[in-house]
């Protein structure tokens, strides 16, 4: 089955672009980024940048972008039984226009991947199709198949990540 990725969260004067591979199931079903309950992602942001953990996901991501960081994913589409990065298939990926991103938002400093997997596909997929030049990082996967590492020890390196762009 073909996954569609979600349009990107961002406004004009993002500095950060977060970027994830693809949605997981949980989140393609609840149409939200990172829907799953275990999954990190926004402990990590609302502990970074001081928002309240409670509010609905609109308001997260209204946070998230009042803090200048754009939500996307590297894969415009691809398939993938189940929700394992592990799982996509290679030849069927395609991935989202980052050169037009980019020129819309052109404050963007920082491509922030959020785990191995993002950084791979878009260091394979779109680094050399890409018209700019951008700094990139790549930090530990907030999904919960990432266990090897403790919420602190992510969020740690999410902050040092991070920190460089106010």
């Amino acid at each position: 089955m073909l996954l569609t990725a979600f349009p990107n969260i961002a406004k004009a004067d993002a500095k950060i672009l977060i970027l994830g591979s693809m949605p997981g199931q949980k989140s393609l079903d609840e149409n939200e980024y990172y829907a799953h309950s275990r999954n990190s992602f926004w402990k990590i942001m609302t502990s970074i940048y001081h928002f309240d953990s409670k509010l609905n996901y609109q308001q997260r991501c209204i946070e998230l972008t009042k803090n200048k960081v754009a939500l996307w994913d590297v894969m415009q589409n691809c398939e993938r039984p189940g929700s394992l990065d592990s799982a996509i298939v290679s030849d069927s990926i395609i991935p989202n226009d980052f050169n037009t991103f980019l020129k819309t938002y052109n404050n963007v400093s920082l491509i922030a991947f959020n785990g191995q997997k993002a950084s791979q596909v878009f260091k394979s997929k779109v680094l050399k199709t890409l018209d700019c030049k951008i700094d990139t990082i790549t930090l530990p996967s907030t999904s919960p198949a990432h266990a090897s590492m403790s919420l602190d020890e992510k969020l740690e390196a999410w902050r040092a990540g991070l920190a460089s762009i106010k």
